[in-house]
């Protein structure tokens, strides 16, 4: 019984398993953030380049 015990206090998959998901969840969190963060910048840039069009079809 005090072996069953022993190796049941010892076992270490479930904590391997925890870690493997906060590691995924870190790697999405920063996808996420440099996904918005290019879709951003891209954005700003569609919109300097509607309004040099704009400009110049008033013209």
């Amino acid at each position: 019984m005090l072996n069953a015990l022993n190796n049941f206090w010892c076992e270490e998959e479930g904590a391997t398993a925890v870690e493997y998901g906060i590691m995924v969840a870190a790697i999405a969190a920063v996808i996420i953030t440099i996904v918005i963060s290019i879709g951003s910048k891209t954005n700003t840039a569609f919109g300097v380049v509607d309004g040099g069009l704009t400009t110049a079809a008033a013209n």
